[in-house]
């Protein structure tokens, strides 16, 4: 039986991304409600945090917790960031809410905003989310021609303004801190925390920054209650989640799944397997800065949090890429590290530097030019890279990297020792040309002597 959508129904809802169709499935009646039987700010978050929602960015945060840090005696203005920055390969899923239930987003934006006094809210937009973005601006229109948003909303006496902020498509502004310092115009740049964001963030104000799946839960939440979330899930990992799933698989597609979920079953049932009737070799199941595992590994653990960093990796944003036993691990590796050496933000040493050494001496083993103790090399780069920077993003080239070296080593030893994949039997690059022996001028170059030039001084533009 396939699993159905019941957090996030709302993506399969024919033309819900208009106003009228959102309001007769309920649409914006927990925002109603919360003003018009004036449930405290307090309430709200209390209700969060039974629920026991945690951020569907990556980090997996309680929700509600979050929330309580924002000091609330500040005359400083407290804003809402959405961060729909869905930058990580292998993830997909905030694209299809924002395209396909957008108002859903802007109820929990409205709630989450309410939750902890914040008087402006901002959708961060990754750059090539065009098309959702424009989505997203007619929700809002409608939105505030309702008057659900706006000053003195459904005549509660309460203010709050949303917006829309587009990126350029830096990778790094899906960390909260780099989004912030791109929302202020600067480069997109990871600060250096405390201070934390719900203190001091956008503006220097308390800030709170919630993933677009984090927010889209939270009517649902309001709605039903948190003991109806918690049927769902474990202790710790309670609810749903919404999984990217791409790859060698025979049904792609963002699913809702329960936490605690068999993964096996999910991968064979509702995935339908590894397409082409081939055997699975690797998976990366949290998008790809996570460790990749085994099939072993893999079919061992559950849907959530805890159960597969058990096993060896991360939930993350639930981006699962899947790859068969025709995959070239090596060509992988060397993929993934020319996406994080590219999207670098440079500002810290290790991640600047070291992404580019992982990047240059893979592309060596696949041009079959590596240099002796290649492997160890790379290691080394890792333990000075992973740990030692602002944000996770060097952790993110490692993390992948190391894990297929260390689980499937005997790929990366062939291609070193013959200089050529062993699973397709050739060098994926051209090999490097080598320098001919006279590319030295036969004469030194000749230089201008200082007696060739001579400067007329009575010609200046200035005098004593």
């Amino acid at each position: 039986m396939a699993l159905e959508k019941i957090v996030f129904k709302g993506i399969d809802i024919p033309g819900n991304t208009d106003l009228k169709v959102y309001e007769e499935h309920g649409g914006y009646e927990q925002w109603k409600k919360i003003l018009k039987d004036k449930i405290t700010p307090e309430e709200v978050i209390e209700i969060v945090k039974k629920s026991g929602l945690r951020g569907r960015g990556g980090a997996g945060f309680p929700t509600g917790l979050k929330w309580s840090f924002v000091p609330q005696n500040t005359k400083k203005e407290k804003y809402l960031l959405c961060n729909c920055d869905e930058s990580e390969p292998g993830t997909f899923k905030d694209r299809e809410i924002i395209e396909k239930s957008p108002h859903q987003l802007i109820e929990g934006m409205l709630i989450a905003a309410y939750a902890f006094q914040g008087g402006v809210s901002y959708i961060y937009f990754r750059g090539e989310f065009v098309k959702g973005w424009k989505i997203c601006e007619a929700a809002l229109a409608q939105a505030r021609e309702a008057g659900y948003i706006g000053e003195n909303i459904l005549g509660s006496g309460w203010n709050h303004q949303v917006w829309t902020h587009r990126g350029a498509g830096a990778y790094i502004c899906g960390e909260e801190t780099a989004l912030i310092n791109s929302m202020e115009g600067k480069r997109g740049e990871p600060r250096i925390k405390p201070p934390f964001p719900a203190v001091e963030g956008f503006y220097k104000s308390p800030t709170i920054v919630n993933n677009v799946e984090t927010l889209t839960a939270v009517p649902k939440i309001l709605e039903n209650g948190p003991e109806w979330y918690h049927q769902w899930g474990t202790e710790r990992s309670t609810g749903t989640k919404l999984w990217s799933c791409c790859g060698h698989i025979s049904n792609p597609g963002v699913y809702e799944v329960p936490m605690g979920y068999s993964m096996k079953k999910f991968f064979e049932e509702e995935l339908g397997g590894v397409w082409k009737d081939r055997a699975l070799k690797a998976v990366i199941p949290g998008g790809s800065s996570t460790p990749a595992m085994t099939p072993e590994e893999f079919f061992a653990c559950k849907m959530d949090y805890e159960s597969i960093a058990e096993h060896g990796s991360m939930l993350g944003s639930g981006g699962m890429i899947v790859m068969d036993d025709q995959t070239c691990l090596v060509e992988v590796a060397e993929v993934l590290a020319q996406f994080y050496h590219h999207e670098s933000c440079g500002q810290c040493t290790p991640c600047r530097e070291g992404t580019g050494w992982v990047h240059r001496i893979i592309q060596d083993i696949e041009r079959g030019q590596a240099q002796p103790d290649v492997k160890n090399v790379l290691f080394t780069v890792f333990d000075e890279i992973f740990g030692n920077t602002i944000c996770p993003l060097g952790d993110s080239i490692v993390m992948p990297i190391k894990s297929l070296m260390d689980k499937w080593p005997e790929e990366f030893d062939y291609y070193i020792k013959e200089g050529k994949s062993k699973i397709t039997g050739k060098a994926r690059r051209p090999k490097k040309k080598e320098m001919p022996d006279n590319w030295r001028r036969e004469k030194p170059f000749n230089y201008p002597k200082t007696e060739d030039y001579y400067t007329d001084f009575s010609k200046t533009a200035h005098s004593n």
